[in-house]
């Protein structure tokens, strides 16, 4: 389990313990139905897992796989994805209403990550429900600020020699992450591809594995 860190002058909590429930109170609970449901057999923490998944998918989530699929296996739609986003999800049928939306492409030197500062601004038709953790005080505060840190908690290492982009979405501005597709991918279909990209990849806090 993750623990409290501590730098000197201040400490706080990694971004992902207890998903940062907006009421002690309820995480408790949640925690102790949750476990007792586990302890019952009653359910699983795959099945959770799995439902959670479903959720995301339904709510747009396998649309944004299937963006960075295409944009993975054709360079003509990714050069259009980066320097006209609209244009190139229309390509797929997609079309976004309201807030400007651009995609940001991971490279070797450029390591992208996604926040809304104010609340939760976030592209929900393209990458499914947000996770609470993205809406936490915490993540919002402590990614501008110490981004490596942060995305160390993650577990996604950023060499030195990268710099750290980081992209605040707005009432009217929407960002998604292109990544860097993967070693070992080669020739697999966009299906296959889009199987791997997960929301924290499109957001940045994770690198999408083979």
């Amino acid at each position: 389990m993750a623990t409290t860190h501590d730098h000197g002058d201040h400490t706080h909590d990694p971004i992902e313990h207890g998903e940062h429930l907006p009421d002690p109170e309820i995480a408790l609970l949640d925690d102790a139905i949750r476990e007792l449901l586990y302890d019952k057999g009653i359910i699983t923490a795959e099945e959770v897992q799995r439902c959670i998944e479903s959720m995301e998918a339904r709510d747009g989530g396998v649309n944004g796989k299937r963006i960075i699929a295409r944009a993975w296996t054709d360079p003509q739609f990714r050069q259009i994805l980066l320097s006209n986003a609209p244009a190139a999800l229309a390509q797929l049928g997609f079309a976004l209403d309201g807030p400007e939306f651009i995609v940001v492409e991971n490279t070797p030197k450029i390591h992208n990550v996604i926040v809304c500062t104010l609340c939760s601004c976030y592209p929900r038709a393209l990458l499914g429900l947000p996770p609470s953790w993205y809406k936490s005080k915490e993540y919002r505060a402590r990614i501008v600020r110490e981004p490596r840190n942060v995305l160390r908690e993650f577990g996604t290492e950023i060499s030195l020699d990268v710099e750290i982009r980081v992209h605040d979405s707005l009432a009217d501005l929407r960002f998604m992450v292109l990544s860097t597709r993967p070693p070992g991918t080669d020739g697999w279909s966009e299906e296959q591809l889009a199987d791997i990209v997960t929301r924290d990849a499109m957001i940045g806090v994770r690198y999408p594995q083979a």
